[in-house]
C-alpha cells in the first residue's frame, strides 16, 4: 500500500473558510426565512468590467477562427501581458525585465507552490496572525516554522528580531486578515535582516490596488536590496474582480540567488522558470488578453472604479466601528476590517453570535492563528446596500 505524506496528519481538519461555510449553511438551513449578508470570504462581488469583457470576447472570437487560434502558450505568459505588468510596475518607479515577471492562475497557489523550490530544511517565518495558506502549505512539506507576534500593540505590523534566525519570510502587505501596510522604513528593516540572514522574503501584495497613501509602497522592489532577496506575488483577484477568471504574476528577479548542501549556487529565477515548465502548462489565452485589458488606460479607471465601490463599504463598517468604540485596524489602505471582538467572547463565539443574532457572516481572527483569537475579519467585498444594512443590524447588537 503507498504511504501518503504524513505532514498531513499535522494540518487542522478543515481550511478555515470551509467551516465557516459549513456553520452558515447549518443556519440557513435551520433558519430558511432568515437573510443572511456575507462579510466573510474574500471574494469580491462586482461583475467584470466592461473593457476586459470586451477583450474576452474578442480572444473568443480568435479562438474560434483557424487563422488566429492559439494552443500551447508560454508557461510564463504571453509577451503582451508580461509587457503590461512590467508597464504597471513602472507607475510606481521599480524596473523590472520580462523574464523576471511569470503569469499564474493566482497568487494564492504562487505563494504554495514556490516552496518547490526550498529544501524542507529551511526555516520559515510566519507573521501570526496570517493568511493560512503560508501555514498550510509549508506544514505540508515538513518545514519548521517560527511564528512571530501582530499585535495590537505592534499595529499587527511584527518586525524582524535579529536574534531568530530564518531562511523563508512570509510578508502579506496590505496585510490579509489585518489590514494593515509596512511602511517603507519598516520594509527597509526585513530587506536588512533579510540581507544579514541569507534569507528570502516572500512577499504578498495581492492587495497593493487598495493603497491610496502615497507614503506606503505598493511593491517591496520599492525597497533598495529587495531585488536580490524577495520574491513578489500578486493578483488581479482583487484589482480586477478575478477571483473566479483566476490571473496572477509571480516577480522572481534575476539577482536571487540560493545554495545547495554542497555549495552549489543556483538562480531562482531559473529554478521557477524551469518548475513551472514542468508542472505548469499556464493561464488560458482568453484569460491573458483579459488580463492585459485590466492594465490599459481605460481599463485602469474601470478597476479604480471598483476599488472605490469596495473602499466605500470599507469606510462605512470602519466607521461602525468608530462610533461604537471598537478597537479596529484596517479599512483605509486595505478592502478588510479587523477588528476586537466585544463583550468579551472569543472569535468563534461572537461568528455564531453575530450569524445567530444579526444574519451577518465574517471571518472569525482564531482561523489566523493564536493571537486572532479575540478578533474578527469583516470584508468589503459587497454591495452598498448590504453592507448599510450589515452595519444596522451590526449596531443592534449593542442595543
Amino acid at each position: 500500500m503507498a504511504k501518503f505524506n504524513e505532514n498531513y496528519l499535522e494540518l487542522k481538519e478543515s481550511y478555515l473558510f470551509s467551516e465557516v461555510a459549513k456553520r452558515v449553511s447549518v443556519f440557513q438551513k435551520n433558519n430558511p426565512d432568515r437573510s443572511v449578508i456575507r462579510l466573510g470570504i474574500g471574494d469580491v462581488t462586482l461583475p467584470l468590467s466592461k473593457e476586459v469583457v470586451n477583450a474576452m470576447h474578442t480572444a473568443a472570437d480568435e479562438m474560434g477562427n483557424a487563422d488566429t487560434f492559439r494552443g500551447y502558450g508560454p508557461e510564463q505568459g504571453y509577451d503582451f501581458l508580461r509587457y503590461a505588468i512590467q508597464g504597471h510596475y513602472k507607475s510606481f518607479g521599480v524596473e523590472l525585465d520580462t523574464d523576471e515577471i511569470f503569469v499564474s492562475d493566482g497568487a494564492k497557489s504562487d505563494t504554495g507552490n514556490i516552496t518547490d523550490l526550498f529544501d524542507k530544511d529551511n526555516v520559515v517565518m510566519i507573521p501570526d496572525p496570517v493568511y493560512p495558506v503560508y501555514v498550510d502549505t509549508n506544514t505540508m512539506n515538513g518545514r519548521k516554522i517560527v511564528f512571530i507576534d501582530g499585535n495590537a500593540e505592534n499595529n499587527f505590523l511584527p518586525m524582524p528580531d535579529k536574534s531568530v534566525h530564518a531562511d523563508i519570510i512570509y510578508i502579506c502587505s496590505p496585510n490579509n486578515p489585518t489590514g494593515a501596510c509596512y511602511s517603507r522604513e519598516q520594509l527597509k528593516e526585513w530587506v536588512a535582516y533579510a540581507l544579514e540572514n541569507d534569507a528570502v522574503i516572500l512577499f504578498d501584495s495581492a492587495y497593493e490596488c487598495f493603497v491610496s497613501d502615497s507614503s506606503l509602497p505598493h511593491s517591496i522592489y520599492e525597497i533598495e536590496g529587495a531585488k536580490k532577496c524577495a520574491i513578489e506575488f500578486c493578483s488581479l483577484s482583487k484589482t480586477a474582480g478575478f477571483t473566479g477568471t483566476r490571473c496572477g504574476y509571480t516577480i522572481v528577479p534575476k539577482g536571487i540567488k540560493s545554495v545547495s548542501t554542497s555549495g552549489k549556487e543556483m538562480s531562482l529565477n531559473k529554478m521557477w522558470n524551469r518548475r513551472q515548465t514542468t508542472k505548469f502548462n499556464g493561464v488560458p489565452y482568453v484569460v491573458q488578453r483579459a488580463a492585459a485589458a485590466v492594465f490599459s488606460e481605460a481599463g485602469m479607471k474601470e478597476a479604480k472604479a471598483m476599488i472605490a465601490h469596495y473602499m466605500e463599504n470599507a469606510r462605512i463598517i470602519a466607521g461602525t466601528m468608530e462610533e461604537l468604540g471598537i478597537r479596529y485596524t484596517g479599512g483605509i489602505n486595505s478592502p478588510y476590517i479587523w477588528f476586537e471582538c466585544p463583550f468579551g467572547m472569543d472569535s468563534w463565539e461572537f461568528f455564531d453570535f453575530m450569524l445567530e443574532k444579526a444574519g451577518v457572516v465574517g471571518t472569525p481572527g482564531a482561523g489566523f492563528g493564536k493571537n486572532g483569537n479575540n478578533w474578527f475579519r469583516l470584508t468589503a467585498f459587497n454591495n452598498k446596500e448590504n453592507t448599510v444594512e450589515a452595519m444596522k443590524r451590526f449596531k443592534k447588537l449593542f442595543d
